[in-house]
């Protein structure tokens, strides 16, 4: 299967949620023996066209970096081609996803969107964001708390599924611990990061004996360091700042808990690791994160509500047994959710082959008269 990818800033731009799953799945799908063309911005040196890295076959619609070029423009061309089997798009830029719409209809290759995160509050009353809902064939959100978000936005229900990030559950269980800290936090340290809530409950437990790192980084860290000190716990927790995939793995394993205290997460793949991993999880309830729904039904796992709920779960979870490994999470391994991705390109085909050919016909147009005024206005 050829299967082409869409979206003007990938991994090698800039390392982000989106694109750190369009680079796993795109690279899982070559290590599978598919054929992945991943149409972007050129990323590499030189004047070729084309870079292949970890068997993906990368594209350069435009030359200049993400944002400065006429990528919806240029699309059409780049996918005729490559003459896909199906086209998988990001959501970053309604525009592009209307101009893989317009791809798709006139090569009669359906259009999968990967819709990784919630629309902000300002995009959820634009037409286009709605258009873009409902234009695709298949979408795919990370997490249920996507999936309402998109479904709000007009998709409907049957047209959009939950694929989760995957995990490598063969490198979790041979990983071996490093004993970094009884409690961890991990993630980049950022306007949505909340982590003052898990430092305010651990200042409350300074009575007891724990220790607590920090992983990741961002443009908060200078504030939560400053407030460890102002809560005199500074002796007790560390920042670690950005690490490997591997050093998280072994500070998980090490660990007793984790814990989630995120306002916004699409979906939270290191605590999915660290569960799987054995830690116990403590996971503060947002409405804009998805965290809650990994321990809904795990018994090892505490969802709170309320800042004094977060402490008395911390302290639960301390008392709970140590494992080095959670079997229950295994369904998130990647060979299990590569397969749900090929099954999702074989029911947009099929969801695609109901339209008549006056339908897509009609659609063409649309999509031609929208994706022009755009490009036009912008």
């Amino acid at each position: 299967m050829r299967v082409a990818f869409v979206s003007e800033t990938v991994a090698q731009h800039r390392e982000t949620g989106a694109t750190r799953r369009i680079r796993r799945t795109a690279e899982a799908l070559a290590g599978r023996g598919h054929d992945v063309v991943v149409c972007c911005a050129q990323w590499w040196d030189g004047d070729h066209e084309t870079f292949e890295q970890d068997g993906v076959t990368y594209r350069a619609v435009t030359s200049e970096p993400p944002g400065e070029g006429r990528f919806a423009v240029a699309l059409l061309a780049e996918l005729r081609a490559i003459d896909p089997d199906v086209i998988q798009a990001t959501v970053a830029d309604p525009v592009h996803l209307l101009a893989a719409k317009l791809a798709s209809l006139v090569l009669r290759a359906p259009l999968v969107v990967d819709w990784y995160s919630s629309p902000d509050a300002g995009d959820a009353d634009d037409p286009i964001w709605r258009l873009a809902a409902t234009t695709p064939d298949l979408v795919l959100a990370p997490s249920e708390t996507v999936k309402t978000r998109v479904r709000e936005l007009g998709a409907e229900g049957e047209a959009v599924w939950v694929v989760p990030n995957a995990i490598d559950v063969d490198a979790i269980r041979e990983i071996q611990p490093r004993e970094v800290a009884d409690i961890v936090y991990s993630r980049r340290l950022d306007a949505d990061a909340n982590l003052e809530s898990l430092l305010l409950a651990l200042a409350e437990l300074r009575d007891r004996d724990w220790s607590a790192v920090v992983i990741g980084d961002g443009p908060e860290r200078d504030v939560y360091e400053r407030q460890v000190r102002d809560l005199r716990i500074e002796d007790r927790v560390s920042f670690a700042g950005d690490q490997p995939l591997e050093n998280r793995l072994a500070a998980f394993k090490g660990a007793h808990v984790y814990a989630q205290t995120a306002r916004r997460e699409a979906f939270p793949t290191d605590m999915l690791r660290a569960l799987t991993c054995g830690c116990a999880g403590v996971v503060e309830y947002h409405v804009e994160s998805s965290a809650h729904e990994l321990v809904e039904q795990e018994e090892r796992a505490f969802r709170t509500t309320s800042e004094q709920e977060l402490t008395d779960a911390l302290v639960a979870a301390s008392e709970m047994e140590r494992l080095d490994f959670n079997d229950n999470f295994s369904e998130y391994d990647e060979e299990a959710v590569l397969d749900t991705y090929l099954t999702a390109y074989d029911e947009a085909n099929e969801r695609m082959s109901w339209l008549e050919p006056a339908a897509v016909a009609g659609g063409v147009v649309l999509v031609v008269a929208v994706v022009a005024l755009l490009v036009v206005l912008l």
